[in-house]
Protein backbone atom coordinates (compact mmCIF):
# COMPACT_ATOMS: atom_id res chain seq x y z
CA UNK A 1 0.00 0.00 0.00
CA UNK A 2 1.55 3.25 -0.04
CA UNK A 3 2.89 5.86 1.99
CA UNK A 4 1.30 8.78 0.79
CA UNK A 5 -1.66 10.10 1.61
CA UNK A 6 -2.68 10.91 -2.30
CA UNK A 7 -1.29 7.80 -3.69
CA UNK A 8 -3.66 6.23 -1.07
CA UNK A 9 -6.45 8.21 -2.47
CA UNK A 10 -5.54 7.27 -6.17
CA UNK A 11 -5.69 3.76 -5.14
CA UNK A 12 -8.73 3.82 -3.64
CA UNK A 13 -10.46 5.43 -6.73
CA UNK A 14 -8.29 2.89 -8.93
CA UNK A 15 -10.32 0.66 -6.84
CA UNK A 16 -13.57 1.67 -7.40
CA UNK A 17 -13.45 2.25 -11.29
CA UNK A 18 -12.20 -0.96 -11.90
CA UNK A 19 -15.18 -2.54 -10.83
CA UNK A 20 -16.84 -0.09 -12.01
CA UNK A 21 -15.40 -0.96 -15.78
CA UNK A 22 -16.13 -4.99 -14.94
CA UNK A 23 -19.54 -4.06 -14.06
CA UNK A 24 -20.11 -2.09 -17.07
CA UNK A 25 -18.58 -4.41 -19.40
CA UNK A 26 -20.18 -7.96 -17.59
CA UNK A 27 -23.81 -6.12 -19.07
CA UNK A 28 -22.45 -6.02 -21.86
CA UNK A 29 -21.66 -8.86 -22.28
CA UNK A 30 -24.65 -10.32 -20.67
CA UNK A 31 -26.54 -8.89 -22.79
CA UNK A 32 -24.85 -10.46 -26.15
CA UNK A 33 -25.15 -13.30 -24.56
CA UNK A 34 -29.10 -12.94 -23.85
CA UNK A 35 -29.44 -11.75 -27.64
CA UNK A 36 -27.37 -14.85 -29.61
CA UNK A 37 -29.39 -17.45 -27.63
CA UNK A 38 -32.80 -15.44 -29.03
CA UNK A 39 -31.40 -15.52 -32.36
CA UNK A 40 -29.98 -19.18 -32.35
CA UNK A 41 -33.36 -20.52 -30.74
CA UNK A 42 -35.30 -19.00 -33.84
CA UNK A 43 -37.62 -17.33 -31.74
CA UNK A 44 -38.07 -13.92 -33.46
CA UNK A 45 -40.42 -11.63 -31.30
CA UNK A 46 -37.58 -13.04 -28.82
CA UNK A 47 -34.94 -11.53 -30.81
CA UNK A 48 -36.53 -8.19 -31.72
CA UNK A 49 -36.78 -7.79 -28.05
CA UNK A 50 -33.62 -8.63 -26.80
CA UNK A 51 -32.10 -6.39 -29.76
CA UNK A 52 -34.15 -3.51 -28.42
CA UNK A 53 -32.99 -3.94 -24.61
CA UNK A 54 -29.33 -4.92 -25.92
CA UNK A 55 -29.19 -1.60 -27.62
CA UNK A 56 -29.88 0.98 -24.95
CA UNK A 57 -27.35 -1.28 -23.25
CA UNK A 58 -24.52 -0.83 -25.59
CA UNK A 59 -25.25 2.99 -25.71
CA UNK A 60 -25.40 3.51 -22.17
CA UNK A 61 -22.15 1.73 -22.29
CA UNK A 62 -20.57 3.64 -25.27
CA UNK A 63 -21.86 7.19 -23.27
CA UNK A 64 -19.74 5.92 -20.42
CA UNK A 65 -16.45 4.63 -22.66
CA UNK A 66 -17.12 1.24 -21.32
CA UNK A 67 -16.54 0.30 -24.94
CA UNK A 68 -15.51 3.02 -27.85
CA UNK A 69 -18.60 4.19 -29.49
CA UNK A 70 -17.59 2.61 -33.05
CA UNK A 71 -17.52 -0.69 -31.21
CA UNK A 72 -21.01 -0.21 -29.89
CA UNK A 73 -22.59 1.13 -33.43
CA UNK A 74 -20.38 -1.89 -35.01
CA UNK A 75 -22.14 -4.14 -32.69
CA UNK A 76 -25.72 -2.81 -33.31
CA UNK A 77 -25.57 -2.96 -37.57
CA UNK A 78 -24.43 -6.61 -37.05
CA UNK A 79 -26.76 -7.82 -35.02
CA UNK A 80 -29.52 -5.87 -36.91
CA UNK A 81 -28.53 -7.82 -39.81
CA UNK A 82 -29.06 -11.21 -38.12
CA UNK A 83 -32.31 -10.41 -36.35
CA UNK A 84 -33.65 -9.00 -39.70
CA UNK A 85 -32.68 -11.55 -41.59
CA UNK A 86 -34.56 -14.27 -39.11
CA UNK A 87 -37.29 -15.86 -41.40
Amino acid sequence: MANIKSAEKRATQALKRRANNRAGKSKVLTGDRKLEDAISSGNKAEAEKQYSDFTSVLDKAAKRRFISANCANRKKSRLHARVSAMA
